[in-house]
């Protein structure tokens, strides 16, 4: 990424490989495991870990994720099986053009971006208003 723009939806990473975003501090060879916290719901203990291949799935994950910190997103490489994040492909966008992804064998850090380019902070307000929005209302579950 060139630094020099926002992430566009459904926009594939244009270096290619998977992404996560955090505001976990990793290091090249660590490895992402299921059983820790959700990083979007206080308390939960999550059977998967998630990733995608778009840049802008990962800048989201960066910037909502809970915790002190800036957002990171580090390339990572499957070490096991895994199956479309039912999340968003089965509740908001059919057929996954997020190309997002979950799995319960662990992720290992192969890199980390150093040079991407977040959300405007309207856009990024936004969004965390339509989450409050949904916790609110109770229906803000993660399927996992």
């Amino acid at each position: 990424m060139s630094g020099v723009r926002e992430p566009v939806p459904f926009e594939a990473y244009e270096a290619g490989g998977y992404l996560h975003g955090t505001k976990a501090d990793l290091a090249v060879g660590a490895m992402l495991v299921p059983g820790r916290e959700s990083n979007f719901e206080v308390g939960r203990v999550m059977n998967y870990v998630y990733f995608t291949k778009t840049l802008d799935a990962a800048t989201w994950g960066a910037e909502l994720a809970a915790g002190a910190g800036r957002g990171r997103i580090y390339v990572v490489e499957p070490t096991g099986e895994f199956e479309d994040d039912p999340n968003v492909t089965d509740k908001k966008f059919p057929g996954n053009p997020t190309q997002s992804f979950r799995s319960r064998e662990p992720l290992r850090v192969v890199a980390e971006l150093v040079d991407w380019v977040g959300h405007s902070a309207e856009k990024v307000q936004a969004m965390r208003d339509g989450l409050d929005a949904l916790q609110r209302k109770g229906a803000a579950r993660i399927e996992d």
